[in-house]
């Protein structure tokens, strides 16, 4: 069984937070958490992760290795504050070693390129930047974590790149399977190395428990023949893939005698014991990649062993903060009239209101409702404890529905 503890892994829209090794998800009884080494009792600590147990190593050691390779992938938990510190910290220290630097980032789809360029050149305000990557609706976490990330690279005028592809790509892949998905539609992206045994033990677990959170059947055994298995891990290596080869193009652009330092950012669950992008990267001739991950003391910190990353950072434990912006639990697709739910999460905002796969939603608050990067701001603005109304289109009727948000505890 592969030993690898997940904090947080997100896959497309599915976000598992589980704290525990692979091998508890099975039915066998979980072992006792071994000791609490020294290393874990306290955090701001860096962890070179070349040998098992760690051993404690200076930011200088750390960052000194990093920079002398060709990529440097930084992990991160999307929605906690604490990892982007981090990063920003990390990136800083790599920045004064390797001023040379290109900065690529999971949260954008290659097509919003040109607003990143012209964000670097100071040609943007930040609402200007924000609507024009769409980032209410290609990412949609608070923007407000990752924008010093944005400014640390605009001040110094560091190039940035988009990692991601359209969502749209990555859901075809997953209903179609890679192979059946016309050249044409996959935006220049080659096809994947296949995964690694242990990353498909890891995805096959991580496909059991998006079909229970989804609502839908659980997988049936021996599920790695199954089609929708097959979607899903095509789906997440195209992920993979689509950021090794934007990295690796950074890497080897122009074919400079001073190359950059090429920096990723990008969720740890696309970094882990070297089975996501690391791989991928391999496969195109990058060998020389370090990465760095931020955990938790407790839990995460007391199973790390060689090969999940070159290093760690020890970060303590936080309470997430208690008024997170509202999120509907839906997955929204623009329509020509409305905007289509294609996912409704089960347990969620939107199936205790009533709302459907299959339903449009045609006005917000007596609006129309005109794309769903609007839809997402409006939604994560609404006060605790207040309603919003929606008209939606479900088959040839319309139904008038009342989102009631919770109340702030």
């Amino acid at each position: 069984m592969l030993k690898m503890t997940i904090k947080t892994f997100y896959i497309g829209c599915l976000v598992v937070s589980a704290g525990i090794a692979v091998a508890a998800l099975s039915s066998r009884k979980p072992l006792a958490e071994p000791p609490t080494p020294a290393y874990c009792k306290e955090g701001g600590n860096w962890l070179s992760l070349s040998t098992t147990p760690p051993k404690p190593a200076s930011i200088q050691e750390i960052v000194a290795h990093a920079a002398k390779q060709d990529v440097v992938l930084l992990g991160e938990q999307h929605d906690l504050e604490d990892h982007h510190r981090w990063q920003l910290q990390t990136l800083s220290a790599l920045h004064a070693q390797r001023p040379n630097m290109v900065i690529g980032f999971e949260m954008f789809p290659r097509r919003v390129q040109p607003v990143l360029d012209q964000w670097v050149a100071g040609s943007l305000t930040t609402q200007e930047f924000l609507k024009q990557a769409e980032w209410d609706k290609v990412w949609s976490f608070p923007p407000h974590i990752y924008m010093p990330l944005f400014e640390f690279a605009r001040i110094n005028r560091i190039p940035v790149r988009a990692l991601n592809v359209d969502k749209k790509l990555t859901r075809m892949v997953a209903e179609k399977g890679w192979e059946n998905v016309p050249e044409e539609a996959r935006e220049g992206i080659g096809s994947p190395a296949p995964a690694l045994p242990e990353y498909s033990e890891f995805l096959r677990e991580m496909y059991k428990m998006h079909e229970k959170t989804s609502g839908a059947q659980a997988a049936k055994k021996g599920a790695s023949t199954d089609a929708g298995f097959k979607g899903f891990v095509d789906s997440q290596l195209t992920w993979d893939r689509a950021m090794a080869e934007a990295l690796s193009l950074a890497v080897s652009q122009d074919g400079r005698k001073n190359p950059p330092l090429v920096v990723g950012v990008m969720g740890s669950g696309h970094i882990r014991y070297g089975h996501g992008v690391p791989h991928q990267l391999s496969s195109l001739g990058v060998a020389k990649v370090a990465s760095l991950l931020p955990v938790a003391l407790e839990g995460e910190c007391i199973h790390l062993e060689a090969g999940l990353a070159s290093a760690v950072f020890t970060l303590p434990n936080k309470a997430m903060p208690p008024n997170e912006p509202p999120r509907l639990g839906v997955v929204l697709e623009d329509a020509t009239q409305g905007l289509q739910i294609s996912t409704v999460s089960t347990g969620s905002l939107a199936e205790k209101t009533g709302l459907r796969a299959g339903d449009r939603i045609v006005d917000i608050a007596g609006r129309p409702a005109s794309g769903s990067g609007d839809a997402v701001a409006i939604i994560r603005r609404q006060p605790p404890g207040t309603w919003l109304p929606l008209r939606i289109a479900r088959g040839d009727s319309q139904l008038d529905l009342v989102i009631q948000f919770p109340p702030r505890p």
